[in-house]
């Protein structure tokens, strides 16, 4: 069972990223109780007034969860890469369910037995904590209920932004193409979700037979937010302790270069190193090392071009690294001298279609292009350097519109014939082991992508091992190199650590 192994190997790994996602979860779906009962509270009495709010709250919870977290990163205080940004997401998704319980809770209570209570001589704020929220509990644990198994899936995806928890391994594997490894993060995070819907369960039956348990249950959640209070301050004296943070984007190649970065800051410089690894595409690493939720990460050379600072595509390697060193250094960052490998975009097709047809060039698939089917990554569909430049210069015209897929997952789509043609990494390990063949650009159209380390200037000010260290690398990794761990990890499974650690070791 390779995944039974996984979890052995791993087992500290593991529990630190359950403890994350039940965090996430918890701290979450505390907040969105302690705002959603009072709004449900108002829009119970004052429905015209609250009909706003839950109009507020439903409109919330039809924006995608990655779009939610996409538009919270520039945002000042609430936004950034890590747990914040991720909490605020879970918060917002969590007030509806509980919103909509409590108004029904409250609604639902018996208008005779308002009119005994203030028979009785009990204010409004008596008749609202001594009989018409106790009578609502019930109702408004099953609104948690629904919030928090909501929480446990959509927290998942906050490790898109480096929040941690169990979507890393979903992400790792995703990029990897291993279901062992997704399985890995799967199965905990379902499981976690059936367990908390259990135990949530079995409090909102409980409270509707014996209110007794009400207090058990607030000393429960009273010990949780204790908890998560001093584990939420832990976390944070490790970035506070001068941690170096070392970030990547969500594809193998990326994983394997921050663990470089990593590995390298560790064994010259003597820093310890915070990993926010699989952070997403290009704009989620580049915001974040901006706000400083990262001190560094690698990029490439055309991306930065193009998508960080929407320049021209020049096709010069030195002067397109000339004019992007100056504008990182406009912004208060440094782009480190390459890495020494070029990883361009790579137009791919399967190996028996390339030595049947006699394809060399993208030239010769275009002539074939209009019975084709192709699949991008949505980073290549938009980019400024992406297929609609590409199209334009080599006069591509497919049988239909391009499908959008996860890079990573793009390469299996091809090699299974779901796609006839994708845009993929010059250096990826999957080329070879999937037998695909990469096509000349013979028109230029690419810009160079030399990888280069981008750090921030201030990081490097303060550290100046932490540079020492990382030039080392600047000239020391190949494209023979990088494809031969992209293929260590993606075709033969091996841990990146691993992989790192033996290059390494190599120098």
């Amino acid at each position: 069972m390779r995944l039974i192994a996984f979890w052995s190997a791993h087992r500290a790994e593991l529990v630190a990223l359950v403890a994350q996602h039940v965090l996430l979860v918890a701290v979450s779906t505390l907040a969105a109780v302690a705002v959603a009962v009072p709004l449900g509270i108002f829009a119970a009495r004052r429905p015209r007034l609250g009909a706003p709010l839950t109009a507020i709250a439903n409109v919330v919870q039809t924006v995608p969860s990655l779009a939610m977290f996409g538009f919270l990163l520039p945002v000042p205080l609430v936004g950034g890469v890590g747990a914040r940004a991720a909490l605020v997401v879970l918060t917002l998704y969590g007030l509806l369910p509980i919103v909509r319980t409590t108004i029904a809770g409250l609604r639902g209570i018996d208008p005779a037995i308002r009119e005994a209570a203030l028979a009785m001589g009990m204010t409004d704020g008596e008749l609202l904590r001594l009989v018409e929220l106790p009578l609502a509990l019930p109702s408004i644990i099953a609104g948690i209920r629904v919030a928090a198994v909501v929480g446990v899936g959509s927290a998942t995806i906050a490790a898109a932004i480096g929040a941690g928890g169990l979507g890393e391994y979903i992400y790792r594997g995703l990029s990897m193409v291993d279901t062992t490894v997704i399985l890995a993060g799967a199965i905990p995070a379902a499981g976690l979700a059936v367990a908390v819907d259990g135990l949530l369960l079995w409090v909102e039956r409980s409270l509707a037979w014996r209110r007794r348990r009400v207090t058990r249950a607030a000393v429960a959640v009273a010990v949780l937010a204790i908890a998560v209070v001093l584990l939420s301050s832990s976390l944070a004296a490790r970035k506070a302790s001068g941690a170096i943070v070392i970030g990547s984007k969500n594809f193998t190649e990326q994983l394997i270069l921050g663990e470089l970065l990593a590995q390298t800051i560790e064994r010259n410089a003597g820093l310890s190193v915070d990993r926010r690894l699989n952070l997403g595409g290009t704009l989620i690493c580049d915001r974040a090392l901006i706000a400083g939720d990262i001190d560094a990460y690698v990029e490439y050379t055309g991306t930065a071009l193009t998508a960080v600072f929407h320049e021209p595509v020049v096709g010069d390697a030195a002067r397109v690294f000339d004019i992007v060193r100056d504008k990182y250094s406009r912004t208060g960052r440094t782009l480190l001298a390459p890495l020494g490998f070029n990883n361009t975009f790579a137009i791919l097709v399967r190996g028996r279609d390339a030595r049947t047809l006699g394809l060399r060039t993208i030239d010769d698939a275009a002539r074939l292009a209009a019975r084709w089917r192709a699949g991008f990554g949505y980073e290549f569909l938009e980019r400024p350097d992406g297929y609609q430049g590409l199209a334009k210069a080599y006069d591509l015209r497919f049988a239909a519109a391009p499908s959008v897929m996860d890079l990573t997952l793009s390469y299996r789509a091809l090699a299974s014939g779901q796609v006839d043609l994708i845009a993929g990494d010059a250096t990826a390990g999957l080329i070879k082991g999937l037998d695909l063949v990469q096509l000349e650009d013979n028109r230029r159209y690419f810009p160079p992508y030399d990888a280069a380390v981008v750090a921030r200037g201030e990081t490097l000010l303060k550290h100046p091992e932490m540079r020492v260290a990382l030039e080392r690398l600047s000239g020391r990794v190949s494209a023979a190199d990088m494809r031969a761990m992209n293929y260590a990890a993606d075709a033969e499974h091996r841990d990146i650590r691993t992989i790192v650690r033996e290059f390494l070791a190599a120098r």
